[in-house]
């Protein structure tokens, strides 16, 4: 079974977060969950985000580099929106890496190197409408680590919503919920 280190998205360490990581756990993968803000929980994404631009997103990143120093090199980082951060250059950066899961985010491959290392598999997932992963250049960054790597997938599904997988927001679809958390499965797998 695989250790994966998931990361929270701006919200933070909710309940959604922690259940999709229990899911994980149920299926015999060790999952850990660090806390980047420290405690701290946001009801809305743009209260989430302020407290992120007040922090930084570059100690936001080194938050999560900071969090997985005792940790074995050989995990698979994963994050949720703005967690996609700190698993993107883990995954890029930290000698070891088994894999990462992107969801909802995705930055270019030059934000942490060169380009995506080819022995770090990668999946993304995204909502094909979703007004943050769709137009901000989320999806144009998964596009391009798809086509330059090959160990990289990308995982669309219908629908506009940004945190769809977190089962605690009237933006949860069961239904692509349930699909991702299949494909994410047979990726650890």
């Amino acid at each position: 079974m695989a250790e994966v280190v998931l990361f929270h998205h701006a919200l933070g360490l909710t309940p959604g977060v922690t259940g999709f990581a229990d899911d994980l756990r149920a299926a015999g993968h060790v999952v850990h969950t660090p806390d980047l803000f420290e405690g701290e929980t946001f009801p809305t994404l743009p209260e989430g985000v302020r407290n992120a631009e007040r922090i930084g997103f570059g100690e936001v990143i080194e938050r999560g580099v900071r969090a997985v120093e005792g940790l074995p090199s050989e995990v698979v980082y994963a994050g949720f929106s703005l967690g996609v951060l700190p698993a993107q250059k883990l995954a890029q950066t930290r000698p070891g890496a088994r894999g990462a899961l992107l969801f909802y985010s995705c930055v270019p491959a030059s934000e942490f190197g060169a380009a995506w290392p080819d022995d770090v598999p990668v999946q993304i997932h995204g909502m094909d409408r979703d007004p943050i992963f769709a137009e901000e250049g989320d999806l144009d960054a998964a596009r391009a680590i798809v086509a330059g790597s090959k160990s990289a997938e990308l995982f669309l599904y219908p629908g506009d919503q940004h945190y769809f997988a977190d089962r605690t927001l009237p933006s949860y679809d069961r239904e692509a919920t349930a699909l991702l958390l299949r494909r994410v499965l047979d990726f650890l797998g």
